[in-house]
């Protein structure tokens, strides 16, 4: 009968005053229309009039709650616009050139005052007013207020610059505060600048007759539409009467038996009103279960109870018979009708069981899914067993032990011995446990355990019930009866395989109130070792390498700093989070006690970065070696930059030179003064014996490698006790941070007087940098120190070579001074060789000086650019033995150049004399 409309059975006509129990002759009209009579036209017309009505009601609380909107956003619109004007007004005149001499001046007021009443009236807002740096009021529109003490600007005075809705004296306002700095960057004064809060309100007023006027056009739309709406309705409904409503309502009665759904109406004592052809199927309803009661129907235990409870359900599952039922109950009082209830029935027992299934399904794939995001989340290799355990527990087992190879451990390839593992991880739901602790070593030597059979396989092996398994307790007996008797009852034992390689064991354990594993769990144990095992290998590559390239960036970084007396330094060198990259330093001693300070940065990361870091360290030591100017020094490390990068420009995996930075600093302790020359780096930071810090605007050179440009060098005179802090940009640019918020942090950090350069770096680190930071930096802290002015002496020399045995005379008594007495021959020797081919070969001027610190130090400078070589004379010769003589005695010699001429120096070390081989000398001299 499902799908047609059931006809009443044939009865017998009942006795007169007999009421119908079902199937009455006239049929009852549906809900909504039950107790009224409806005529052709007026039942439609008052439908269309509650329509008008309901549809006008709406739109006239829509358009009042836009309009409310629309109030609102005006007022913010107007405040936000008066703190973007009174901003960009007092950052306007805290950053006018005249304003911070102004607030130094002996008047400020006098200066100021003219000047912020010009800007208030043009700017078009109610007060400008300038505070010093107490916030005292020193200009303001009301003069009686000048020099009284301005609320809420501490942020200000603190560097800081804002806009906010202020109330308080003298009046509300939306105003804007905006430090004024001088050009060390201390705060000197505050401009503040804004709008009064009842001027602010003028800009919403002037807006209301519009506004209003928009909500009136829209209400009448809003009528005309309800109207419209109305009048068509009546076109449509074309005046339905009770004859048409009853065969509207037979219609709806047909569908109602031909849904796949059973429906059972009840009234409010709990009798059968309605039950349709479906519901009489699920239900298994007798003939004439018309009018009686639920209890009298026979329908099981569940669907009972909830029908004569009378509450809303929906969608619980009930047995009926062999059938589980999804049941919906909804009581028909709320919607106007008679007490009772309807009642829904949907057959589910086949989509029950498909549902399980796919329930099941799903969990599974969600756990696979979630292994994956927590597993392999950091490259450390006992960190990656530990997370498979953790996701294993609870969800797929009572216990997860992982052992993995010593070899893997240590970020070796796998051995193929893999008898032996150590333990690397256990967890589980229970405490005592009897399974071995982690760092134990676990061996399989027995062929005939699950262990063993796995790592033969290759594959998974399922112990059901460990119970009834043997083969389990051959390699220990005892402490196999310990499992079984703590409650561990079903095993699963996985190899972790990558790449075809065997890194280590997974087992999974079951305890009592757990079941045991079946197959369906060995197909997700493996996928999910399979994934952890990726993993584990990925981390043991990386850790390998990382390890080389952090070993060859150490190698390639000075593993001490020199020995020298004229700076105390101090550096840091810290790995990016994702490996060692390029960034350098160097210390490198140089003739006349000066020393070089070099900062460098490579582009890229990782090992390629590593080794170009050393070739330009490498190139570095050696151009230092020539002892030239910082700008030509750079000069000849740009030139071999680009050679190289052009000889190499194939090979795609090198990482180039082009683009490395560098800063070459040389450190003069005799007079005082570092010059300085940078390719694309960054500036170093002077701290001077006070603590102030500053930033040197030194010439800036493009980065290395870019060529067409000069470098340039520049100078900086530095007191004795003055720090310089030389870095590379990982130390101040983070994601979090920009440049200048890093050298604002960098400067507070160091501006103290009183801390050396291993404070100095370790303050750096700790403020500045993450754990593990995301570039590589690399930092270097020196603190000057100045020759002793007595340790130094010069002489102007006539060009004459007459004047030799005088300056050597001053010489030696200097050096007697000194207590140098025994070192006045070899230095005597030196000085007269040196002095006299100057004095014949050279162009003047000629200077002699002496420098005495930990060696002895004798420089003969002149004007020619010519430079002298050594070279072995012949027996005929008349000279050329000088310079041999020179090499002979000192310890070090050489030749640098300056701006015009050339310095020939010699030094010699003081703790030992200098004893030159006799049969030398005498060949030199021809004996």
């Amino acid at each position: 009968m499902s799908g047609r409309f059931r006809r009443p059975r044939a009865k017998a006509a009942p006795p007169p005053g007999t009421r119908w129990t079902s199937d009455p002759p006239r049929r009852r009209a549906p809900w909504p229309f039950r107790g009224r009579r409806l005529s052709p036209s007026l039942s439609v017309r008052t439908l269309a009039a509650q329509v008008f009505l309901f549809q006008a009601l709406i739109m006239l609380l829509l358009v009042a709650a836009s309009a409310a909107v629309l109030v609102v956003q005006g007022l913010y619109d107007a405040e936000r616009s008066a703190g973007q004007r009174s901003l960009a007004v007092a950052e306007a005149f805290a950053h006018a050139p005249g304003t911070a001499q102004a607030l130094r001046a002996p008047d400020p007021t006098a200066r100021l005052q003219p000047m912020a009443e010009q800007v208030r009236k043009g700017a078009g807002v109610d007060f400008v007013t300038v505070l010093d740096q107490h916030g005292v009021r020193l200009t303001d529109r009301r003069p009686d207020l000048i020099g009284t003490k301005a609320q809420g600007v501490g942020r200000a005075l603190l560097g800081e610059a804002f806009t906010e809705t202020f109330h308080g004296r003298p009046a509300d306002a939306v105003r804007a505060a905006v430090p004024v700095t001088d050009p060390s960057r201390r705060v000197v004064g505050v401009v503040t600048a804004g709008i009064e809060y009842a001027n602010v309100g003028d800009v919403l007023v002037r807006q209301l007759p519009a506004l209003l006027g928009a909500a009136a056009g829209a209400l009448a739309l809003a009528t005309g539409g309800a109207a419209l709406v109305s009048r068509r309705l009546l076109r449509q409904t074309h005046g339905l009467g009770p004859a048409e409503m009853t065969r509207m309502y037979e219609h709806h009665d047909a569908v109602l038996h031909a849904v796949r759904e059973g429906v059972l109406i009840l009234g409010g004592d709990g009798r059968v009103l309605l039950a349709n052809d479906e519901a009489r199927r699920l239900l298994d309803l007798p003939e004439d279960a018309d009018r009686r009661r639920v209890r009298e129907l026979g329908l099981g235990p569940g669907p009972t109870r909830l029908l004569e409870a009378g509450e809303a359900v929906s969608d619980e599952v009930v047995r009926s018979g062999d059938r589980l039922l999804a049941v919906n109950i909804r009581p028909t009082a709320p919607y106007g009708g008679a007490p009772g209830l309807v009642a829904t029935f949907r057959d589910t027992t086949d989509l029950r069981t498909l549902s399980g299934q796919a329930e099941l399904a799903r969990g599974r794939l969600s756990f696979l899914y979630e292994a994956g995001m927590r597993i392999g989340t950091t490259l450390d290799v006992r960190r990656t067993a530990e997370e498979l355990s953790e996701v294993a527990v609870p969800r797929m087992a009572d216990f997860v032990t992982v052992e993995l190879l010593d070899s893997v451990l240590r970020g070796e390839e796998p051995t193929s011995a893999v008898r032996e593992m150590r333990r690397t991880a256990l967890r589980g739901t229970h405490t005592g446990h009897p399974l071995q602790p982690v760092g134990e070593v676990i061996r399989f030597v027995m062929a005939d355990t699950p262990m063993a059979a796995a790592l033969r396989r290759g594959k998974a092996v399922l112990v059901p019930d460990l119970r009834t398994a043997r083969d389990w307790r051959a390699r220990d007996a005892g402490g196999a009866q310990r499992v079984l008797d703590y409650g561990i009852h079903s095993l699963i034992t996985v190899p972790l395989r990558a790449r075809g390689v065997i890194l280590g064991m997974a087992d999974f354990w079951r305890c009592a109130g757990s079941p045991r594993f079946d197959e369906e769990d060995v197909a997700v144990t493996e996928e999910l070792v399979a994934r952890a095992a990726v993993a584990i290998d990925n981390a043991r590559r990386y850790s390998r390498e990382h390890e080389m390239a952090v070993t060859l960036q150490r190698s390639l970084l000075p593993v001490g700093l020199p020995e020298q007396d004229v700076l105390e330094i101090a550096s840091r060198y810290l790995p990016a989070r994702s490996g060692v990259g390029g960034d350098w330093f160097d210390v490198i001693p140089l003739p006349g006690f000066r020393v070089a300070l070099v900062v460098g940065d490579i582009v890229g990361h990782g090992m390629q970065a590593a080794v170009t870091m050393g070739r330009l360290r490498t190139a570095v030591l050696n151009f230092s070696s020539l002892d030239l100017a910082p700008d030509e020094l750079l000069g000849h490390l740009d030139e071999m930059v680009t050679r190289l990068d052009s000889q190499t420009a194939t090979d795609d995996d090198r990482v180039p030179l082009t683009g490395a930075t560098c800063l070459y600093a040389v450190y003069d302790p005799v007079r005082g003064r570092c010059a300085v020359s940078r390719a694309g780096h960054l500036a170093p930071a002077v701290v001077d014996p006070e603590g102030r810090v500053t930033f040197p605007d030194l010439p800036l050179s493009p980065p290395l490698g870019v060529g067409g440009h000069p470098f340039e060098a520049g100078e900086l005179e530095l007191a004795e006790g003055s720090r310089l802090v030389l870095f590379t940009d990982g130390l101040i640019a983070s994601r979090g941070r920009d440049v200048d918020e890093g050298l604002a942090t960098l400067s507070a950090a160091v501006a103290h007087a009183d801390r050396t350069p291993e404070e100095t770096c370790r303050v750096l680190v700790e403020r500045l940098l993450p754990e593990r930071p995301s570039d590589d930096v690399a930092l270097l802290v020196a603190r000057t120190r100045l020759l002793d002015p007595s340790c130094v002496a010069a002489w102007d020399v006539p060009f004459d070579v007459t004047a030799v045995p005088r300056v050597r005379g001053e010489v030696s008594r200097r050096l007697a001074d000194w207590g140098l007495a025994e070192t006045a021959f070899a230095t005597e020797l030196i000085l007269s060789e040196l002095l006299t081919n100057a004095l014949r070969y050279g162009a003047p001027p000629v200077r002699v000086r002496l420098l005495l610190g930990r060696t002895l130090v004798c420089e003969v400078s002149d004007g020619s650019n010519t430079s002298p070589r050594l070279r072995r004379a012949a027996s005929t010769d008349e000279g050329g033995r000088g310079l041999f003589l020179v090499s002979q005695f000192a310890d070090l010699w050489g030749t640098r150049y300056a701006a015009r001429g050339k310095v020939i120096w010699a030094e010699q070390t003081l703790d030992r004399a200098a004893e030159p081989d006799p049969s030398l000398l005498f060949d030199v001299m021809g004996l």
